[in-house]
């Protein structure tokens, strides 16, 4: 799959910013800061408890932020062209250390699932870090579909049928629909024909059934999101509290630090539910304020998709939009009962250095598409030869 008639080489070394990358630069910094601040206020009765160190959860946590800025730092100075050139091999690496994680002995098993691979003292779960690449390839893959040979066509579908298998066998389903509802979007946002679209799509949701079918906690949870009062003390818990400790944020909100559903009341509360405590601290004013800066973050993303010369770049900022802000608004609807429950964490608020990194390096990748797509300059093969 070669990118030459359809992204240019940009020099790395461009300093012109365009008006969106500095924007989106600086909410990525403001939804991190908010989003520690609410995990040290979520985390720290769990810590307490467990570490006799309140803020244990925000000190690993900080560790892996600045892990994640780092590679977002990467992702921006980082040409689009070489991303896209290398993504497929970063792909192909995780969709490998995916299946390690549901082989016998190797994967290490939490709650009933086997998603991560603990290298030395370092939890990995492949499923995350994914996720930037997953949007990289599948522009790459949909916007040159027209031009590529069945062949490759096929083997591609096969790779990232696979990837959604790998994940649902750990079983993780929340992740796995998500990822397949970000390459059908991309492959939306790149025109494919609808039969097809309407066949993956078809195909997407018979894997689910299947995945509900066998999993019997996965059918639980759907049944505790029609009814949750149906067993307020086992399968509806959860949310109940959870919307206990929305409620209980009124207009205003508790202040920061004094949520009380956080002690021991709401369940991993500064992972999955961290949205719960937030509306908790800071009401509806303060929930209000997070849609907005989402919106700001979608609109942003959306005219930075609309400003792209080129067809590859419109895809990538649209597959990182719809990650990072469609994945915040899936885990905001489970915490407020509008989606039945799923383990998708909420992208800068949630613990979890596979997130927090997955999450910064997408924001990077918009970041570096927004400094492409209008201020960078073009630089011919001449110049690019003088430079070697």
């Amino acid at each position: 799959m070669k990118l030459q008639p359809l992204i240019p080489f940009i020099d790395p070394s461009v300093k012109e910013w365009a008006i969106e990358a500095r924007l989106l630069r600086w909410l990525t910094f403001l939804w991190l800061l908010v989003g520690l601040v609410v995990l040290c206020s979520a985390s720290y009765p769990l810590a307490h408890s467990q570490y006799q160190d309140g803020f244990y959860y925000l000190k690993r946590q900080i560790a892996w932020a600045v892990l994640g800025l780092i590679g977002f730092n990467g992702m921006v100075r980082v040409p689009l062209r070489s991303l896209l050139n290398i993504a497929q091999w970063v792909l192909l690496l995780l969709l490998s250390l995916i299946a390690l994680t549901v082989l016998p002995g190797l994967g290490t098993t939490i709650n009933g699932a086997s998603r991560w691979l603990v290298v030395g003292q370092l939890p990995l779960q492949p499923s995350e870090l994914m996720k930037p690449f997953l949007v990289l390839q599948g522009a790459k893959v949909f916007g040159l579909w027209p031009s590529l040979k069945p062949a490759v066509r096929w083997r591609w579908l096969g790779i990232f049928t696979a990837v959604l298998i790998g994940i649902l066998l750990q079983p993780n389903l929340s992740t796995a629909s998500f990822c397949g509802m970000t390459l059908f979007a991309i492959a939306i946002a790149a025109g494919l024909p609808y039969r097809s679209l309407l066949g993956t799509g078809a195909a997407g949701a018979m894997l689910g059934m299947l995945s509900l079918s066998i999993n019997e906690y996965q059918r639980r949870r759907i049944m505790s999101f029609l009814n949750p009062w149906a067993n307020p003390a086992e399968d509806g818990y959860q949310l109940i509290q959870s919307l206990l400790a929305i409620g209980s944020g009124g207009f205003t909100g508790t202040g920061f630090g004094l949520s009380q559903q956080k002690w021991f009341y709401l369940p991993i509360q500064y992972t999955d539910f961290i949205f719960a405590v937030y509306a908790e601290e800071f009401g509806f004013i303060g929930s209000l304020l997070l849609l907005l800066l989402l919106g700001c973050y979608a609109t942003l993303g959306l005219v930075v998709a609309l400003n792209s010369q080129y067809h590859l770049h419109r895809l990538v900022a649209m597959g990182a939009t719809f990650l990072l802000v469609g994945q915040s608004l899936i885990n905001i609807g489970v915490a407020t009962g509008a989606l039945p429950t799923t383990g998708l964490p909420l992208p800068m608020f949630s613990y979890g250095g596979n997130s927090m990194i997955a999450s910064l390096l997408t924001a990077g990748l918009l970041v570096r598409v927004a400094r492409e797509s209008r201020q960078a300059s073009v630089v011919s093969l001449d110049a690019r030869r003088h430079q070697r």
